[in-house]
């Protein structure tokens, strides 16, 4: 889970009892044009993107540019902006916002401007602000399912379409804009945002100052798999720490798998570094000490078209990623970095998305790895996603009764005060990409959780406008990802390869009320005894979100990634084989 950084915006509605409409637009509506320049064209070109442009406009404003451009002010608490599909825009082509083209029901949102968190433009205060056009370009896949879909290709940023490389933006222009007055300002989008260098295979971390070889490494490979279901070549990736002596030694080591967002360039467990943290610093010392057990730690890179990272799993809109990794990017990491190619020396661990997925890989294949550590895991139990009960709730935004409406919190703060609601950031992410296309926590989950609609987008999980429940789609996703379900149904065949593997922690003050759903799977787990799960469970009194980086000790405390490490060592250590190779173990004294 990511919330920190949230793409673009969403619709946000004037609500009545029953209706969900906006307020009505002034017949006189101010409208935008905005122009693709021959320029921003030509830039998106040479960065190898479809030209004339499948995306989506923006236009953001903000009363201020000190704290950045408003296209980087943006999120469920952040400034106002307006988006709109565009088909086919070429160079020096005009598309205009009218925002009085406002959407009313999730099934119509690919043909209006949305806007948030003001849905009418008109209701935009009169004053000076700072106003800034943006294009997010779509690249065109001809999947193998048959489907034909317009997404955004990733590009070596993760999924955060504000610094993508080939979309393209406007410098921000200050004007008085008064909505009421009528008229039309006219914008132009003529800068693209340049290429990130690629990580090479084989290429080393560069750190210090002269910068000296580090013990990372990165790995790029095709994917056959993945290339095969979109219908374009699409790779997958790994950054690989070694251990200190890894380059004096022809000693095998086992892996330890860092699960969660898209790591861009950092090393795992934050090691090294110009301008490194106090935690990464002890890390750094404790890597490189000789009481340190000696593995490999690894972080994946699989951002996809829909979000930073894929899930770890196999799905039927982000593609086979599970097997991708399990298939063909372990295989070669073991082939190229002396790992030991056994279960027992295979663990995963993260937290929030990295929780879910560390969790996930180990359930899902649960031969192949020999412990997982999930740290505030995304939603693990679908009867609580996040706050929602997609089984036997008829809305997502509500709860109350025919006289009064209660919108369900989407994040609190420890002392449960609250920050958003599920609503707003729906809304957030709608006008960021109909068709699950925002880049955002919400859509992402649609997209792997999800079966393919018609359109061959994801079919959503409710009605992204109102918040009906679409319990059809709800029922795909109990068979298919929850993870409590699926060890409810599959226990007498996977039990006993998971038995003492499952590790979990949460704040029971978890800022997404994601504590809810372990409890539950708590619940089962201790309750099973053909063969009993010896799973680990460990809850942080008053402690919000990931409160902790790592704590398998049931202490509570947040403890460092060193000790952590010594914990992993001693729990493969324990499910080693007795003719294993344990020169990776430090001497004890």
């Amino acid at each position: 889970m990511k919330r920190h950084v949230l793409l673009l915006g969403a619709l946000t509605l004037v609500v009545s009892a029953s209706l969900f409409a906006a307020a009505p637009a002034s017949p006189e509506a101010l409208t935008i044009q905005v122009t693709l320049t021959d320029a921003a064209a030509a830039g998106i070109a040479d960065l190898g993107l479809e030209v004339p442009v499948n995306g989506r406009v923006f236009v953001v404003l903000s009363r201020q540019n000190m704290a950045g451009e408003p296209r980087e002010q943006i999120g469920v608490n952040g400034v106002p902006l307006w988006g709109m599909d565009v088909a086919a825009m070429g160079p020096n082509d005009s598309v205009v916002l009218d925002t009085r083209g406002v959407v009313t029901r999730g099934d119509e949102s690919a043909g209006g401007v949305i806007g948030y968190p003001l849905a009418d433009f008109a209701a935009l205060p009169a004053g000076d602000y700072w106003i800034q056009p943006f294009l997010n370009v779509y690249t065109t896949f001809a999947r193998a399912d048959g489907h034909t879909v317009h997404l955004h290709l990733n590009s070596g940023a993760g999924q955060s379409a504000f610094r993508a490389p080939g979309n393209a933006y406007g410098e921000p222009v200050q004007m008085h804009i008064d909505p009421v007055a009528g008229g039309q300002i006219e914008l132009e989008i003529n800068r693209v945002i340049p290429p990130i260098e690629p990580l090479r295979s084989g290429e080393v971390l560069q750190q210090g100052n002269p910068r000296d070889q580090g013990p990372a490494r990165y790995v790029k490979i095709r994917s056959e798999l993945l290339s095969e279901f979109w219908g374009r070549d699409m790779y997958i990736g790994a950054n690989v720490l070694l251990p200190a002596d890894y380059d004096e030694s022809s000693q095998p080591y086992p892996t330890l798998y860092l699960q969660g967002h898209f790591p861009g360039r950092r090393a795992p467990l934050g090691y090294g570094g110009e301008n490194p943290r106090p935690r990464s610093e002890l890390l750094t010392r404790f890597w490189e000490s000789d009481s340190a057990p000696r593995m490999i730690a690894v972080t994946i890179r699989d951002a996809n078209p829909y979000y930073d990272t894929a899930y770890s799993v196999d799905s039927a809109n982000v593609g086979p990623y599970g097997r991708a990794i399990t298939e063909e990017l372990i295989p070669y990491l073991e082939r190229e970095f002396r790992m030991i190619a056994e279960p027992w020396a295979r663990v995963t661990a993260g937290g929030s998305t990295g929780g879910w997925e560390a969790l996930a890989m180990q359930i899902f294949y649960p031969r192949f790895f020999g412990g997982a550590w999930g740290w505030c895991p995304d939603p693990v139990d679908f009867n609580y996603y996040q706050i929602v009960g997609i089984y036997e709730d008829d809305n997502a935004y509500f709860t109350g009764n025919e006289w009064h409406q209660v919108e369900r919190p989407n994040a609190r703060r420890p002392d449960g005060n609250i920050i958003s609601t599920v609503r707003q950031e729906n809304h957030l992410e709608l006008a960021s990409g109909p068709g699950s296309r925002s880049g955002g926590q919400w859509a992402v989950w649609e997209a792997v959780f999800g079966p393919v609609g018609e359109n061959g987008l994801p079919r959503p999980i409710w009605d992204p406008v109102g918040g009906e429940i679409h319990r059809e789609v709800a029922e795909y996703w109990r068979e298919n990802f929850d993870l409590h379900r699926y060890l409810r149904r599959q226990w007498p065949a996977v039990g006993p390869d998971l038995r003492g593997k499952l590790h979990l922690a949460v704040g029971d003050m978890d800022t997404y009320y994601l504590e809810q759903a372990v409890m539950l799977l708590q619940e089962y787990l201790e309750s099973v005894d053909n063969p009993p799960a010896e799973a680990g469970f460990e809850y942080g009194w008053k402690k919000p979100h990931c409160w902790i980086g790592a704590s398998p000790t049931g202490s509570g405390d947040d403890i460092t990634y060193p000790e952590f490490l010594e914990v992993a060592a001693a729990h493969m250590a324990s499910r080693a084989p007795a003719n294993a190779d344990m020169d990776w173990l430090p001497a004890q004294d």
